[in-house]
């Protein structure tokens, strides 16, 4: 692609041309803006102690106007030049408040800005801290590149409490784990995705949780909490089988239905299974997932059955158990199956989140988790834009098998 030149109005190029006056290397040009910067700062807070006293510097009206400048304070700001000093001017009575770099203020905006996008991208601390510095020349701990991170809680706060939508039609249940310190010790920590398509087709993350250990009260309570911000029905909820999962969906929303992920169940079953016999199994298990309706379905199990059951009796035991739900899609047409009968939607969120936290491998805090997982969302859901392919079909099927639900 072809690259036109900048082109600059004469009062820049004339500020151009004064600013590389001796400068031999980009490091002197950095130098000279540097003090450019500084100087253009402090120029900007004289203005606002002009407005504020309502006079000029050393202009007669200031006399015996009840307040007076009063010499400079010396500050250190960081910015995107590196570390400057900058002389904040001050007033007798003390009431001078400056806006363009604020009392206590250290960093400006923009150095805020790109620590959060570096953040936001997956990189760790300390590779924050080692960009700022080789790039910038600014020398920003880890522990102030924590607090500053930390002023995103109240937005992951607010995200995680918003209103959510009343039905959603499809919802997508799964979990991540990640490394976080304990008292000193290393802990697993499970964060808890879900995954909602609305009326119109748009995916989107309704919250995370997380919780040390996945139990039925843990589920519960996220169930509670989609109910509590709004949701009233959801018509299918997807999930792998975690132990005590289908039950707290239940007891909470207690019209929906629930598939169980058949990739997981594939997996499960080929866990034990010999590599020679692998191929073999899977051909015959698709058969039973794969079939046209739940009569063929059945059907092929029980060829299954005949032909694989006596030298890996517990593969059916799983399936026969959870049959009910690992055939609830069969209900459904086409458009609706390829939808809900596995949780890839969320799963393939989570491969991206891994993407974004992959330098990261321990958390101090669950605070940190909940800030970097929020972040990754953040950036991952901007590509959300369409629906999946052939929603309009499928919505109107939807609209066929629960037409009752609409209406309530």
């Amino acid at each position: 692609m072809k690259r036109t030149k900048n082109t600059l109005s004469e009062k820049e190029k004339e500020l151009v041309s004064l600013l590389i006056q001796d400068c031999k290397s980009t490091g002197d040009i950095q130098s000279k803006l540097k003090r450019l910067f500084a100087g253009t700062i402090e120029q900007m807070l004289e203005a606002e102690m002009e407005e504020h006293l309502g006079y000029e510097k050393h202009d007669v009206v200031g006399n015996n106007s009840g307040n007076s400048r009063n010499g400079y304070n010396c500050k250190t700001i960081i910015s995107d030049y590196g570390e400057c000093e900058i002389a904040v001017p001050r007033d007798r009575n003390g009431e001078f408040v400056p806006k363009v770099i604020e009392k206590r203020q250290t960093r400006t905006d923009e150095i805020e800005q790109k620590i959060m996008a570096m953040y936001s991208k997956g990189m760790s601390q300390r590779d924050i801290e080692d960009n700022l510095r080789e790039i910038y020349g600014a020398e920003i701990s880890q522990t102030l590149i924590s607090k500053i991170t930390d002023k995103i809680l109240p937005e992951v706060n607010e995200w995680q409490n918003r209103p959510l939508e009343p039905i959603y039609p499809i919802i997508y249940f799964d979990g991540l784990v990640f490394k976080s310190r304990k008292d000193n010790h290393i802990i697993n920590k499970c964060v808890y995705s879900v995954l909602g398509i609305d009326m119109n087709g748009q995916k989107d993350i309704l919250g995370i949780w997380l919780s040390e250990n996945e139990s039925a009260s843990f589920y519960a309570s996220i169930c509670s909490d989609l109910k509590k911000r709004g949701v009233q029905d959801i018509f299918i909820a997807c999930h792998d089988n975690l132990k005590g999962l289908g039950e707290a969906i239940n007891a909470v929303f207690p019209k929906t239905k629930q598939q169980l992920c058949i990739v997981h169940q594939i997996r499960n079953s080929t866990k034990f299974v010999q590599y020679k016999d692998r191929k073999a199994i899977c051909a015959d298990l698709k058969k039973i997932y794969g079939a046209v309706n739940l009569d063929d379905a059945e059907y092929a199990k029980e060829e299954f059955r005949e032909k694989w059951d006596k030298k890996y009796p517990s593969i059916l035991r799983s399936w026969d158990a959870n049959w009910a739900e690992l055939t609830t899609f069969f209900n459904y047409p086409e458009q609706i199956r390829r939808l809900i009968y596995t949780n890839n939607a969320v799963e393939a969120y989570h491969r991206m989140v891994r993407k974004y936290t992959k330098t990261k491998s321990i958390f101090p805090t669950d605070d940190s988790v909940r800030k970097v997982v929020y972040l990754s969302a953040k950036e991952i859901t901007k590509k959300w834009t369409q629906p999946p392919r052939e929603w309009a079909m499928a919505y109107s099927q939807i609209m066929i098998y629960f037409a009752d639900r609409f209406a309530a």
